[in-house]
């Protein structure tokens, strides 16, 4: 159920393929041309480019009509990004919308085709814009700033298991931000006298190996680092192997918790596609990328699935659960 709304940024059909060719031939030539170009899968992102679309229509674009989108996938195959970013300048797309990863390989790229990001890092320090206020030259977008979020969330997963001397914290062995990320989660534990067992993953069976070792080390929780690969490939699988090994574990984004796990506390990630979205229709009417900020979130979801935190015997503390913004029954 819903506890509060909030507004958490300021101002189709799910696609079966991992190219859907291009439905620009079938459509007149005077229609602009709209990449989304995802590093992961439809089935994990269909929402979000729903959510993309629904910020194109806000701005008067509407697929089929005046705009043609093109849907590319890379299916967590990092390694075929630079090639299909190729391929999209190739085409000469007005502009490139992109997810992290697909992002860097689509500034490699082009310098020339706006494109507009949902990053989950600092941009900045990612090399991707020049400041957040005057992004220049051809790039702009949303950034949830995951990393940064990442006191708060452990501190909710502190106070949702008291006593919790020993967490386990899983890195996303693919994101070129783990040392970062694991460095601010190092430093929230201490803050907070509680010990982490860090460990690295990127294939299903590594992820299996992790939550087996937090299990026989005695960790009491699990923190899952913001990881791409984590969010496109295994929510599912990470829900499970919490609840068989009975280790509350907390996530970054909602999707999470969704699909079976316990807690999360982060942004709300079809916003930001939504904003994605609106960012490429004003961009087609002409503005540029380089002078549109951007955008950050401003309003964050602290949620708890109750069937997860009941399978796991745990009682949400009465001060946790009068923060809660959503409890998914």
């Amino acid at each position: 159920m819903r506890r509060r709304e909030f507004i958490t940024l300021v101002g189709g059909a799910a696609v079966p393929s991992l190219l859907w060719p291009l439905a620009a031939r079938a459509q007149p030539s005077a229609m602009p041309v709209v990449a989304f170009f995802n590093a992961g899968s439809p089935a994990a992102f269909d929402h979000l480019a729903q959510a993309f679309r629904e910020g194109l229509r806000e701005t008067g674009f509407i697929a089929g009509q005046n705009i043609v989108i093109e849907y590319r996938w890379a299916e967590d195959r990092y390694e075929q990004l630079p090639a299909m970013a190729a391929d999209l300048v190739e085409r000469r797309v007005a502009v490139i919308a992109t997810s992290p990863r697909a992002v860097i390989a689509a500034k490699a790229a082009t310098t020339t085709i706006p494109i507009v990001f949902m990053s989950g890092s600092d941009p900045v320090r990612a090399g991707l814009v020049a400041s957040l206020n005057r992004p220049g030259g051809n790039l702009t977008g949303v950034t949830i700033l995951a990393a940064d979020l990442t006191q708060k969330r452990f501190g909710l997963l502190h106070d949702l298991v008291p006593g919790a001397g020993a967490v386990g914290v899983l890195s996303d062995a693919t994101s070129p931000y783990q040392d970062f990320t694991v460095q601010q989660v190092q430093a929230a534990a201490r803050s907070l006298g509680v010990q982490t067992r860090v460990m690295s993953a990127q294939t299903e069976s590594e992820i299996e190996t992790v939550f087996a070792t937090f299990a026989r080390e005695k960790m009491r929780a699990v923190f899952v680092n913001n990881g791409f690969v984590f969010f496109s490939s295994f929510r599912h699988h990470l829900a499970a192997l919490a609840a068989r090994h009975r280790l509350p574990a907390s996530y970054e984004l909602r999707e999470h918790v969704a699909d079976g796990g316990l807690t999360s506390y982060g942004p709300s990630l079809a916003e930001a596609f939504r904003q994605v979205g609106r960012y490429s229709g004003r961009i087609l009417k002409g503005e540029k990328p380089g002078d549109l900020p951007v955008m950050l979130p401003t309003k964050f979801e602290f949620v708890i699935n109750q069937k997860a935190a009941s399978a796991l015997g745990l009682d949400i503390p009465a001060p946790v659960l009068a923060g809660v913004d959503e409890v998914i029954e």
